[in-house]
């Protein structure tokens, strides 16, 4: 769980801004986005070969240039 401590003399905007690159660091977000809904397992399947095709079409063709 990200928190941060308001130290003395901070303002609440850079606060604020820690507090916002922890939770992206942790990866809170897409932890969340990812719980949100549930996938069966061959849609999950599919999902991740999908990415995969996705990935290796662009590797070929950042390997062609």
């Amino acid at each position: 769980m990200a928190e941060v401590v308001l130290q003395e003399g901070e303002s609440l905007e850079s606060a604020l801004r820690r507090f916002k690159r922890k939770v992206q660091q942790e990866d809170i977000i897409k932890e969340i986005k990812r719980h949100s809904y549930y996938l069966k397992p061959g849609e999950k399947a599919r999902l991740k070969a999908a990415l995969a095709r996705k990935r290796n079409r662009k590797k070929r063709s950042r390997d062609i240039e």
